[in-house]
This record gives structure tokens, sequence and C-alpha cells, in this order.
């Protein structure tokens, strides 16, 4: 029996795939197994996960398309660990993660961890920016692990794991946007103490184009209303930074057009400060040139999401309730 399992849910995901069981077979701390659940997909991935068979202890299952959350579930009554640690299929893990978790887990017991994701050198620019605008302080306030926060850690499925004990008493991941908060939010409510090993980061791939970028950030947006709805009382001032930052840009636009372009300086002053950022963070011009427009989606598009699902379920009292979401998610 190993002592932690490692549960990915993959839908199409071939060449991540590979790139994730690679990187999990070069680990230094060997303690662990690797369950891969296919959901349903049209392009199976057995094949990159029992490549690796001989140099890690994987399992590979298949089952029909329902949802990541009842993947996760799926592979959660398969394994074995003490611990359960989720990774998405579009993460590389740096090869002394484990030995990294292990020790801290060991120096300071947790019965929920998780930890920050980064950008792996060989990401796009495009993958890089993305990155930025997703971890840093200037566009999510640190919620995702960062040094600075406005909000106590919540860890992400991406990159997040728990004890045995803590699947009993609360059970599984509900199929559900935003499943891992509300994930974490369950644990704590049961008791259950939470950390941030801020040493166990994951090379996380993140959206190829800002299309995509900004569906995703989109419905976090929403999301978040839909946790609000769900946890009376959760959302905090740093949620709905992005909606008053979407109002108060509109704002300043509409006065720097109509009244002076003075008012559109608050705007060039945050976007410069952006830029100034990112290139420090990253120490590359290119990336720092399209973390600003990242960074403009990142805020935009949660902002946005926000603001009509605020709008619509709150205020007008439209659309399914939270129970009726997630039975109709789950597929009852």
């Amino acid at each position: 029996m190993k002592k932690y399992s490692v549960i990915v849910p993959v839908y199409n995901r071939i060449d991540e795939v590979e790139d994730l069981m690679k990187s999990l077979s070069q680990q230094t701390f060997k303690d662990f197994e690797v369950i891969v659940v296919e959901d349903g997909s049209t392009m199976p991935c057995r094949e990159q996960v029992e490549k690796y068979a001989d140099r890690i202890q994987a399992r590979y299952f298949f089952k029909s398309n329902e949802g990541r959350s009842i993947a996760r579930n799926y592979g959660i009554e398969r394994a074995e660990g003490q611990y359960l640690i989720f990774f998405d299929s579009d993460c590389v893990i740096p090869e002394d993660y484990f030995a990294i978790l292990d020790r801290e887990l060991t120096r300071t017991p947790l019965d929920c961890f998780g930890g920050p994701d980064a950008a792996h050198s060989s990401f796009t620019t495009t993958q890089k920016a993305i990155s930025f605008a997703m971890t840093s302080f200037l566009t999510t306030g640190g919620i995702r692990g960062g040094k600075v926060q406005m909000e106590k850690f919540v860890p992400r499925s991406f990159n997040m794991g728990y004890s045995r004990e803590v699947y009993e008493r609360v059970g599984g991941f509900r199929e559900m946007f935003s499943e891992d908060i509300d994930m974490s939010t369950r644990i704590r409510q049961a008791g259950f103490n939470i950390g941030l090993i801020r040493d166990a980061y994951v090379f996380h791939k993140r959206r190829v184009d800002f299309r995509k970028f900004w569906r995703q950030v989109y419905v976090f947006g929403m999301s978040r209303i839909t946790l609000k709805l769900l946890y009376p009382g959760s959302m905090k001032l740093v949620h709905t930074l992005p909606a008053l930052a979407v109002i108060a840009g509109l704002i300043c636009v509409a006065l720097g057009i109509f009244v002076s372009p003075w008012w559109l300086l608050p705007i060039a002053i945050y976007l410069v400060a952006l830029f100034i950022a990112a290139l420090c963070s990253t120490r590359s011009l290119s990336v720092a040139l399209l973390a600003v427009p990242a960074g403009i989606i990142q805020i935009c598009g949660y902002g946005c999401g926000f603001i009509k699902a605020y709008f619509t379920k709150i205020i007008l009292g439209r659309g399914r309730n939270i129970e009726e979401e997630i039975a109709i998610r789950k597929g009852k």
C-alpha cells in the first residue's frame, strides 16, 4: 500500500497526460500510486499511462463521460493511499514535489493541503502571461497561494490533497463549477485543518489562447455567486474586487471620453504597474507585454461573470436554486 494516491481525471488530453506521467515517473520520492480516470474520452490515453507503469505504480480506468468531479470520486473509490492527491491533466510536477510534501506533512501534519502553481520555462509566451495573470496579487489578490494574500488559502484541484479520514467524513467532490472551493469549504466547516505548502508547487499549463482564458475566468466569476448561495457569508471583499474594477473602469472610460482624458489616468497607472510587475516577475519583455491583456481578461472576464450571475440569480432571483443545480450536474 502506498502512502499517497494521485488521482487525475482526463478528457481528451493525450499530450498533457504524457507530460504529466513523465514528470511523475521522475519523482525522487516513490511512495505513491497514480490513478488516471478517463472520463469517456474519444482519444484515450491508456498507452501514455501504461508506458510508465514500469517506473511508477500506475492504474488506468475508462468510464462514461459524467464530469471531472465524478471521475475524481471514481478514482478515490479505487485508491489505496493514506492521502489523496489531485492534479489536473495539464500539470507538470517538479521532481522533488513528493519529497517536499512528505517532509512538510511530517513536520506539520495537515488534514487538507495544497500548493501554488507556476509557469515552466518550456511553456509558451501566452501560457506564461496567463500564469502571471492567474497568480499575481495585482489580479487575484493572492488567493491562489501568493506570498501576500487577502483571503485564507483555499486548495484548488490542480494541486490539492487531503487525508482518507477527510474523505470518509466529508465525502467526495460535487459535480459543479468551482467544485474544489466547495470541497475545501466543506472540509473547513467539518473542523479539519487546512494549510498551504508553498514549496510544493506544480507547473500549470493553463489555457493556450486568450479566448479560452476569457471563458474560463468568466465561469469562475459566475460560480462565485453559486458558492455565495451555497455558503451564505462566504463571500469576501477580494471576490468582489474584479466586478468593482469593471464598473469603475467603465465609469472612468465614460468620463474620459465625455469629460476629461485625465479620468483615464487611473487605468493607465494600473496597466503600467501590471507591466512592471510582470517584467520583474518573469524577466521577459514579451511575457510582460502579453501579461497586460491577460490581466485585463482576468479581471474583466471574472468581473463580468460575477455581475451577470449576481444580477440574474440574486437581484432577479432567476435560475435554479443551488440544490437543483447540484442535482442536475450529478445527473439526478
